[in-house]
């Protein structure tokens, strides 16, 4: 038994942040911008906080699966920017679909999140535990963002995905993470920290902090070596797969993991021009668009590969 996708649902904030606009406010320029990383605009919350776009993108999903939320046995959603400590965006994501039978949890894995959370509801499907789950990625970056930084705030964008599961007898075929917490400092974002009444500390927020050189000389090694990995262990070869859909953190990234694996760039598609990095919403973006697009189908053999924070890395070969 093994685990299929039935829907896919997305949604991203109306409020489009062009390269122009962020030049207004730090010292930046359009040029600089796309010469580095492929980026053209972007999306920002105005007033949709990571609860609420992953629910929009679920109920979407849920529409194009075709069932009811009271269907769904369990919601996994991966997200770095939940809007509370407690309780877990999952959870409120729960309430506001009306899942009422499902369990419901949230992970962190930054942006290797979406591939995390699909491992994690496949293995429960897997085990014959529960036959359908939601899968959520959603970020909403722009609050962890330090704006007078042009190095990191040009990068990101906020954004939700997500998928409905269901256990079949095709569907994921294998999957390989990883994670390299010793060098984790590369790519950070403090949360609150320890102050209280008793150490005369005021609890302070930090904002997302990246080396970017070695962040990117991480992803370019990385991510080709879990995609042969995932290819490798299944007995699959790369002309079996149709698209590789990355972590779109830098165009410049997708376009050296193409040259590594001696793929076409047709074959990796991007949509980090219009969105930025969404952090672990990016898989499920550009998948919800291919599969609305009517570029999937069914038979079809792709990978899904995430990176990020942590440092952690997942691929997960799937047939659609």
């Amino acid at each position: 038994m093994t685990s299929k996708v039935i829907g896919t649902g997305s949604y991203v904030p109306e409020r489009v942040v062009t390269n122009e606009d962020l030049a207004k406010v730090v010292d930046t320029n359009d040029e600089w911008i796309v010469t580095r990383t492929g980026i053209h605009e972007r999306r920002i919350a105005m007033d949709e906080g990571t609860g609420f776009m992953a629910t929009e993108a679920s109920r979407r999903a849920l529409a194009d699966a075709g069932i009811d939320a009271s269907e769904l046995d369990l919601i996994v959603l991966a997200t770095s920017s939940s809007d509370h400590c407690f309780p877990s965006t999952a959870c409120e994501v729960q309430a506001e679909i009306g899942a009422k039978n499902a369990v419901a949890f949230d992970i962190s894995a930054a942006c290797s999140g979406f591939e995390f959370a699909l491992s994690t509801a496949h293995a429960f499907l897997a085990s014959g535990t529960y036959r359908t789950a939601l899968i959520v990625g959603a970020d909403c970056l722009s609050k962890l963002t330090d704006w007078t930084d042009r190095g990191t705030c040009v990068l990101f964008g906020d954004g939700a995905g997500a998928a409905v599961i269901q256990a079949g007898e095709t569907g994921v075929i294998h999957m390989v993470m990883g994670s390299d917490g010793a060098r984790g400092q590369v790519l950070t974002c403090t949360a609150r920290t320890d102050g209280n009444c008793f150490n005369g500390k005021t609890p302070q927020l930090g904002y997302i902090q990246m080396d970017g050189q070695e962040v990117f000389k991480f992803a370019v090694k990385k991510v080709p070596e879990c995609i042969r990995q995932v290819l490798d262990e299944s007995g699959t070869s790369m002309d079996e797969i149709k698209y590789f859909v990355l972590h779109q953190a830098n165009y410049r990234i997708c376009e050296a993991v193409a040259k590594r694996l001696k793929q076409p760039l047709e074959k990796v598609p991007m949509n980090i021009d219009r969105f930025g990095n969404t952090s672990g919403a990016t898989v499920p973006i550009l998948l919800d668009e291919l599969n609305r697009e009517g570029k999937l189908e069914r038979g079809d053999k792709i990978v899904l590969a995430g990176f990020g924070g942590g440092l952690t890395w997942g691929a997960v070969l799937l047939e659609w």
